[in-house]
């Protein structure tokens, strides 16, 4: 029988190829998103391309009522989540604290940490419940360390680290397996929302050295949940080559 995966914030980006990799690899999948335009096209090319399930399920992680609402309907089907990918996350702004939006705060805090915090409470009884499980939780170097202009972005993501630490202590009991990924400079859409739709500004993130991809973090994912069973990876970094540390890129030097 196929294992089935969850994964938040599967409409672009990190979430978008994790989706295609694990339906791949034989997983059925659970895309979740506020695109249901996004959603569909992306269940009918899984659909068409692999031989697996995929639904979809359109919620804004944001909403606990959305969240126990979609959840609940895959209770209701009696669905088996195998692994839950909390992927769903985003940057918005980049000031100095002193002259921070509060709406970019909200909007970090709430996507960051409540949306992981919203989903993982609704899932985590079901897995102990069935006595197995990963929860998978895509952080950031910046919940490693901070960076100018960062603040509350990564003070969310250090959160991140934190949740997913607590989850592993608190979850291994029950057999369910609880890990990390914390990627550095991702060229997907984060910069463009980060800079809130300003195309040019956030296409110069990526000058002058190569970033990672999508893809890299989706085999990451895919990696960490097609380990034995008695082996979790807890806690993950990866980075470009020319970016050594958070805030520190080596820029025009060919890599």
């Amino acid at each position: 029988m196929n294992k089935t995966a969850l994964i938040t914030g599967a409409t672009s980006g990190i979430g978008k190829s994790t989706a295609y990799l694990l339906a791949k690899n034989g997983y059925n999948i659970i895309i979740t998103g506020r695109r249901s335009d996004r959603l569909e096209q992306i269940q009918e090319d899984i659909l068409t391309n692999f031989t697996v399930e995929c639904e979809t399920l359109c919620f804004d992680v944001r909403d606990n009522n959305q969240v126990i609402s979609a959840i609940e309907s895959l209770t209701n089907k009696n669905q088996i989540i195998h692994v839950l990918v909390n992927n769903a996350g985003l940057a918005s702004g980049l000031d100095k604290l002193q002259n921070g939006d509060v709406d970019d705060w909200n909007k970090m805090i709430d996507t960051n940490v409540k949306g992981l915090l919203y989903v993982s409470r609704q899932v985590i009884p079901q897995m102990i419940k069935q006595g197995f499980g990963h929860i998978v939780n895509i952080g950031s170097i910046a919940g490693k360390e901070v960076y100018t202009n960062g603040n509350v972005y990564c003070g969310t993501k250090h959160m991140v680290d934190a949740l997913n630490k607590s989850m592993r202590r608190e979850l291994a009991e029950h057999g369910i397996k609880v890990s990390a990924v914390n990627p550095g400079a991702v060229e997907t859409e984060f910069s463009l929302v980060r800079l809130h739709g300003d195309s040019q500004k956030a296409g110069k993130v990526y000058d002058g050295f190569e970033n990672l991809v999508a893809e890299d973090i989706a085999d990451a994912v895919f990696y960490i949940v097609s380990r034995p069973e008695h082996v979790n990876i807890n806690d993950m970094i990866i980075m470009p080559k020319a970016q050594p540390s958070a805030g520190n890129v080596i820029r025009n030097k060919g890599y």
